[in-house]
């Protein structure tokens, strides 16, 4: 079982990146689809990044 609170820094850490990335986005006045693309690639690829890497499967307490 993995770390609950890990789960959860890691998907707010992904987050925030997305976050961030719409503020710049909105910034540089960017089309509509990049809203939708941009995002969702920093959420696929970094929990898939995350997973591989083995963050999330590390047992609880050890």
């Amino acid at each position: 079982m993995v770390s609950k609170i890990r789960v959860l820094l890691g998907r707010l850490v992904l987050l925030a990146l997305a976050i961030g990335a719409i503020a710049l986005l909105a910034a540089v006045k960017a089309a509509a689809v990049w809203f939708t693309l941009v995002p969702l690639g920093i959420l696929v690829t970094g929990s898939t990044f995350a997973r591989l890497s083995g963050w999330f499967d590390k047992k609880a307490g050890g």
